[in-house]
């Protein structure tokens, strides 16, 4: 049973694709996988997967469904755990949100072996929360200057509360290599200003790159997931090898 965190510093980095093509390619590898949509309030799983989904988080935590009822399989083989758009109510943490974030984990936990968190963006207080319910963090991030920036931030808010392994997938990568160049260039970064305030070092592993590809935009428009409308495009190649980084070995 693992819980991992997908999460960045910017939205606009393809933070939902990752989570949705990702959780199909372990589906597809046996794995039981839920995607539990914690963007509160902004929630757009819902739209990539093309579902309209009548039970939500919030009627989870209003008591007015059971958990069972909210979480509904997907015919790519996962399940998914949908939030609402526009609560302004989960724009920021209370201990009711808190409690009940932590109580719907803690019950989906060890009914599959996967459970991916697919965060909002940014540092606000039910990010970092949510994050904290992982057991993993896999930051989404793209070689532009404004995504690596905000990733930095993301990493060193968690890093200080207590992180100190963090996977990247860099998305949309011009050519090959670019995705290692990014993490060395983030781990140069965390190294000098990071890392000397903290009781130990913070290590950031490439766990793959996805590749600029036009599919991606035709696979999100028609609300299909890219692993299965096109498996052999570059960009769901890529999604699936990160995939087959996350399973156990």
């Amino acid at each position: 049973m693992t819980i991992t965190a997908i999460t960045s510093g910017k939205g606009g980095v393809g933070k939902t694709f990752v989570s949705a093509n990702v959780a199909a390619a372990l589906a597809r590898a046996g794995q039981n996988v839920l995607v539990l949509d914690a963007d509160l309030g902004l929630a757009n799983l819902d739209v990539m997967l093309n579902l309209y989904p009548k039970i939500t988080l919030h009627d989870v935590f209003t008591g007015k469904h059971t958990l069972d009822e909210a979480i509904v399989p997907v015919t790519t083989g996962f399940s998914v755990l949908l939030a609402g758009s526009g609560m302004v109510e989960y724009s920021r943490m209370t201990p009711e949100l808190r409690e009940q974030l932590q109580r719907v984990v803690v019950e989906v936990e060890p009914r599959f072996d996967h459970v991916l968190l697919d965060t909002g963006a940014g540092i606000s207080d039910v990010v970092l929360y949510t994050v904290s319910l992982a057991r993993d963090v896999l930051v989404v991030v793209t070689p532009e200057p404004t995504s690596l920036t905000d990733a930095y931030a993301t990493i060193k808010v968690l890093a200080q509360a207590g992180r100190r392994r963090f996977s990247l997938v860099v998305n949309q990568t011009r050519q090959t290599g670019e995705g290692r160049a990014v993490r060395q260039q983030l781990q140069q970064v965390v190294d000098r200003y990071v890392t000397p305030g903290l009781d130990g070092p913070v290590r950031l592993d490439l766990l793959g790159e996805v590749p600029l590809d036009p599919a991606v935009r035709e696979s999100v428009q028609r609300r299909q997931l890219l692993t299965e409308l096109m498996p052999g495009a570059p960009a769901a190649l890529g999604v699936s090898a990160v995939a087959a980084r996350m399973l156990p070995a």
